[in-house]
């Protein structure tokens, strides 16, 4: 990799793993965030607008999209940048990169929910959370593997 050896020449070494820590770190928690914020929203469909249960439920949710996701989406994805080297040309990375867009399409969609039960206009039923409660974990499911074994 070119970019890790020209790091290395400038005595940058650990610079690299240090950042690839961060990042790795960072989708760690953004992960954590995809796969609650939904399971949230499945028991706050089966709440009564503007019950007790229901407002305490958009604390939680503001909290984690706002306090947990939206930084370490942040993070994830300047890192990721930083990390940029010679196996972006690799197919693998392309079909990563591709699925890591299919991530945060989930994350702005659990926004937009967000603000519909801060409105207390959700529309879409538990089942229709728990089915998206399984989109994020499919996707790491194929993403973890090309980024480990790096297949073609």
């Amino acid at each position: 990799m070119e970019y890790l050896n020209f790091l290395r020449l400038l005595g940058l070494d650990s610079y690299y793993e240090w950042v690839h820590v961060v990042h790795i770190l960072s989708v760690i928690t953004w992960m954590a965030g995809l796969f609650y914020l939904p399971r949230l929203y499945v028991y706050h469909a089966m709440e009564e607008a503007g019950s007790a249960t229901s407002e305490r439920f958009k604390v939680m949710e503001r909290r984690l999209l706002k306090g947990i996701m939206n930084p370490s989406l942040i993070i994830v994805v300047i890192t990721g940048l930083l990390l940029w080297g010679d196996w972006l040309t690799m197919g693998w990375m392309h079909v990563k990169l591709l699925l890591v867009v299919g991530m945060l399409a989930c994350h702005g969609l659990y926004a937009r929910w967000r603000k519909d039960f801060a409105a207390d206009q959700n529309t879409h039923s538990h089942t229709f959370y728990r089915v998206w409660n399984e989109v994020p974990t499919v996707l790491l499911l194929i993403i973890v593997p090309l980024v480990v074994i790096k297949p073609f």
